[in-house]
């Protein structure tokens, strides 16, 4: 079968764009540094904005003569199609998801939803706007490329001496999180192989950096700070993560769209493996250094008193683990850096400074992004 190629791949094209999930926290980052790398190109922004998707994250990008953004759902194929029509995209990227383990404990059917039948949603439309239609006027497939962003939880749990993860390791899915993002890649990897869509997939890490969730870890070990609240870690805080600044990735997805093999896979990872108790530390050691060399925050956030005496990590409680806690996760990028050229370029000391700093500088955004946690 005779797979389409991505017009990007032509020097200077100019391409347009599908970005789903793009008020949100990888998404979000993606759009700002592709308006700013490729400005030339159309990009329109389709999220729901439920409590995950915040529309501030977007601030500014309105005066862009060529971004739009839609409030809608994935799983409305309808206007899936005709935002593809009507704005003649050739590119999907597809961040939108639910992403968090313990919601997916809690709920899993929003997940479910959300995760396998908007991936289907999007894969539908596609299919229909780029391949169909044109094969009823008697013409080839339009250019065309679906990105599907996922996950290393696709692949499970690693034991401590177990290599990292590679493209080829099997999947084996723990939580309703990690098997309904496995669900998804299948079915693109499906698309591909049945219809021809041209797709690719992409793995990755832990992400941090702006525009976090207060829920997930990093943000809300800073935040745990700045209220004067306990830090809670899961169990033994043994667990242990690959952490990948959230620009790194995005520069990766970048470089797989740049490329013109369809129906590839790859792993996107920073060699940065730490338990999730020495990047609490970590955190906490560097809250504490900001509030001895910047004394504007005492003032800023007056309930900061473990970050004022410098002793963040006095706030840390250990708390009941979740059921089916992974305990290990990695990836192994071997392929992306042989293949593409493609490595992280920001240091995890660097980059984590980069992001508490974010944070401290602003406070309006995480504010209002965790009043809408429920």
């Amino acid at each position: 079968m005779s797979h389409c190629s991505f017009h990007l791949t032509v020097p200077n094209a100019m391409a347009s764009l599908l970005v789903t999930g793009g008020a949100g926290f990888i998404g979000a980052n993606f759009v700002h540094y592709w308006l700013k790398q490729h400005p030339d190109d159309t990009l329109v922004v389709l999220d729901a904005l439920t409590y995950a998707g915040n529309r501030s994250s977007l601030a500014g990008l309105e005066r862009h003569a060529n971004f739009t953004f839609v409030h809608g759902n994935i799983c409305n194929t309808d206007k899936v199609i005709a935002l593809l029509q009507q704005h003649r995209v050739d590119t999907i990227v597809h961040f939108a998801a639910e992403s968090h383990v313990d919601r997916s404990i809690q709920g899993p059917d929003t997940f479910i939803q959300t995760n396998i039948t908007g991936t289907h949603s999007l894969l539908k439309a596609a299919r229909q706007v780029w391949i169909e239609v044109p094969a009823l006027h008697k013409k080839t497939a339009l250019p065309h490329r679906f990105h599907h962003v996922s996950t290393d939880e696709v692949f499970g749990s690693l034991a401590a001496d177990q290599p990292a993860f590679t493209e080829e390791t099997p999947y084996a899915p723990n939580s309703p999180y990690s098997a309904s993002k496995a669900a998804a890649d299948h079915l693109v990897r499906a698309y591909h192989q049945t219809y021809g869509l041209a797709t690719t997939i992409s793995r990755c890490s832990n992400n941090y950096g702006p525009y976090h969730y207060p829920e997930k870890l990093i943000p809300l070990t800073l935040t745990s700070i700045l209220h004067n609240k306990a830090i809670p870690v899961f169990g033994d805080g043994q667990q242990i993560r690959d952490w990948l600044y959230v620009l790194d990735h995005v520069r990766a997805i970048e470089t797989i769209l740049m490329q013109d093999k369809a129906g590839d896979t790859w792993n996107i990872g920073a060699r940065c493996e730490l338990t999730n108790l020495q990047l609490i530390h970590k955190l906490c050691q560097i809250m504490d250094r900001a509030f001895a060399t910047r004394p504007p925050l005492r003032q800023q956030f007056a309930q900061a008193m473990a970050a004022q005496a410098g002793d963040s990590a006095s706030l840390i409680r250990y708390v009941q683990d979740r059921p089916g806690h992974d305990r290990r996760y990695a990836m192994d990028p071997t392929k992306i850096e042989q293949q593409l050229g493609f490595a992280p370029s920001e240091p995890f000391e660097a980059g984590i400074v980069k992001t508490v700093d974010w944070f401290l500088d602003n406070e309006p955004w995480w504010r209002s992004a965790a009043s809408q946690l429920t």
